[in-house]
């Protein structure tokens, strides 16, 4: 067992999945800055670029290489766990691959966190609802099985619904960053009629409402609780589209209705704040501000 030292009673040690991941990285970086102590579960090929400057204050494992329990026994306790990875199914991964990544790995994470008594799982969800791909349906049926198992007394289990997060660092699988990267490199754009809205949340508002969230956990008495995480305010893809490309200079022409909508396609999905706001929290980066300081990177970064 790892000895420890005395710490103060806000101060937690906590498991984080995808931590070299875009979300997780920021929420590493920003638990380290709050005093806390984080534990990572990774892969030993998985690259942590995003975490080399601070790589020498993470305890890390790789689960290719060790028993999932390894950490949890190595530990006198660990307080929270911080579930982040996923896979989106946007590499043409098999529907077994979704379903193993989204519901059957964090099914075994949840178990061993009962197991070993941690007090709290927090689960990165999705407001897309199940039915419209496999993605959505394996995280919604994680999502249920964690609900049942708080219902029935075994853990504290707080389900974060996450809107379209943004901000410098992401890869282009994510909408925000694919058309930031295509007003900065390329003569056109093929797009559906761009009608859909959708709430586009800045990195830095999403951690500081992850950071809130694990200050404030001793005051969450339900055993389930679910938090919408967003801006609070939908736009039109369309409009977001042309909101990138005025602020990029682009000349690129953006072609609205050659794509098709995918098979029941979401028109609209705005989070509900009224439950972070409850504990304090606020969104503060308005859209247009958090575009103006995440396009930089990507002009820097460019491929």
């Amino acid at each position: 067992m790892v000895e420890t030292s005395e710490s103060q009673p806000d101060k937690k040690r906590v498991l984080l999945t995808g931590a070299t991941g875009f979300l997780g990285s920021y929420i590493v970086k920003k638990l380290l800055e709050d005093g806390h102590e984080l534990i990572i579960l990774k892969r030993s090929f998985s690259n942590i670029h995003r975490l080399q400057d601070i790589w020498s204050e993470i305890v890390s494992y790789d689960l290719d290489k060790t028993d999932l329990e390894t950490p949890f026994r190595d530990f006198d306790r660990i307080d929270a766990v911080i579930h982040t990875a996923t896979v989106y199914g946007r590499k043409n991964e098999e529907f077994t691959d979704l379903f193993e990544a989204n519901t059957v790995f964090p099914m075994h994470l949840l178990n061993a966190a009962i197991k070993f008594n941690v007090s709290t799982y927090f689960n990165t969800d999705t407001p897309l609802d199940k039915q419209l791909n496999f993605y959505a349906l394996s995280k919604a049926q994680f999502q249920e099985w964690g609900e049942r198992l708080a219902k029935l007394g075994k853990i504290r289990f707080i389900n974060i619904k996450l809107e379209q997060m943004f901000g410098p660092g992401d890869d282009d699988s994510k909408f925000p960053a694919f058309v930031i990267r295509k007003c900065l490199s390329s003569p056109e754009l093929d797009l559906t009629l761009g009608e859909q809205k959708r709430d586009f949340i800045h990195i830095d508002d999403v951690i500081s409402a992850y950071g809130l969230l694990l200050q404030k956990v001793h005051l969450l008495n339900a055993a389930y609780q679910e938090y919408e995480l967003g801006s609070g305010k939908a736009i039109s893809i369309c409009n977001f589209v042309e909101l990138v490309k005025q602020l990029t200079g682009s000349s690129i022409q953006l072609n609205f209705g050659a794509v098709p909508y995918r098979e029941g396609e979401v028109m609209y999905s705005e989070a509900n704040l009224v439950a972070l706001e409850g504990l304090g929290w606020s969104s503060k980066i308005p859209l247009e501000e958090g575009l103006r300081q995440t396009i930089p990177w990507y002009s820097e970064n460019n491929r």
